[in-house]
């Protein structure tokens, strides 16, 4: 008895204590996603000190094959919490054999698993800092994004260090192979997306955002006119996706009719200023922050990308609803 509580005095404290950290880290993992996820599938903004979360939440970077990214992630950090965690729930004096195996099995997929979400998490930290951080400074910052790839790092270390690994050798095969497996298949899920995303169009008094490639038939333009004769307002900004996909659904004629409110400060004829002056009344109504786009009809606030067809019955509008680009 003594022998083997000498042993147990002998492992190190992070041998013992690194699966309860693990599952800790997959858990705050677990929380930050779930939270992105439903801001993303609720279409509400989340809660941040800068614009950067919204910028880079709303980029088609957070979207994976029609789904939320934090989805994705969030699933991730619940099969690790699983993984560092339910071994601890098998007892080791009654079932020593269970124990062992489902150790070893899991501190692999753990492994596994920490190694894909630090080489994930680093790309998107890569794409943060080119396409975002570049550009806008700190209002390229996601700071949801950031704390996701510390908690993968952070996981990533621990499996390192919180066991003694008998073959460091075969340890090191596996990740290189994790590492090319995540990367490939990183770059192939990505690829499109780099391609299509278009350019933001700059001229010398600011930034007018991405070409829209839709035209507009005579219902479009005829909503479009009674949306600016009413005193409608749409509050955008040059680099927000969904304000692109509104004004995608007017196509490119109409679109350049209705009432647009630029609030981006470096984007063309900025308003910034009537933004900021409008942002409270707009949270006072609809409960949430202040997002783009929001349309203003009739003192009514609406947020997120509105069909033509909601848009016309909001507004009153009498003309052709024969919309060509959506409902």
């Amino acid at each position: 008895m003594s022998s083997l509580v000498g042993r147990r005095r002998n492992v190190p404290w992070i041998h013992r204590w690194s699966r309860q950290i693990i599952g800790a880290i997959a858990i705050l993992g677990t929380i930050n996603t779930a939270y992105i996820t439903i801001t993303k599938l609720s279409k509400t903004v989340a809660a941040c000190p800068t614009s950067g979360c919204e910028r880079v939440l709303d980029s088609p970077y957070a979207t994976i094959f029609g789904l939320p990214l934090a989805l994705f992630g969030l699933a991730a950090y619940v099969g690790m919490a699983i993984f560092a965690l339910a071994p601890l729930a098998v007892n080791p004096e009654q079932n020593r054999k269970l124990r062992a195996n489902l150790e070893s099995v899991t501190w692999r997929l753990l492994f596994i698993g920490a190694t894909a979400m630090t080489v994930f998490s680093g790309y998107l930290m890569y794409i943060m800092g080119s396409q975002f951080v570049s550009k806008f400074g700190a209002g390229g910052i996601c700071y949801y994004c950031i704390a996701s790839a510390l908690f993968a790092l952070s996981m990533f270390v621990l499996t390192l260090i919180g066991r003694d690994w008998d073959d460091v050798g075969q340890l090191f095969v596996l990740g290189i192979i994790t590492l090319m497996v995540t990367l490939i298949g990183t770059l192939v899920v990505y690829a499109p997306i780099s391609n299509t995303t278009a350019t933001p169009q700059v001229t010398a008094s600011g930034n007018v955002g991405a070409p829209i490639v839709n035209t507009s038939s005579t219902a479009e333009i005829e909503l479009a006119k009674h949306l600016k004769q009413i005193g409608a307002k749409m509050y955008g900004a040059y680099w927000c996706p969904h304000c692109h996909d509104q004004k995608e659904l007017f196509g490119k004629e109409a679109a350049a009719i209705y009432p647009y409110v630029e609030c981006a400060p470096d984007g063309v004829n900025s308003k910034t200023e009537v933004c900021q002056e409008i942002a409270p009344k707009i949270e006072k109504q609809t409960g949430q922050n202040f997002g783009f786009p929001t349309w203003e009809i009739k003192g009514q606030y609406l947020t997120g990308t509105q069909q033509l067809t909601d848009l016309a019955t909001k507004s009153g509008y009498q003309g052709p609803r024969n919309f060509k680009n959506g409902a």
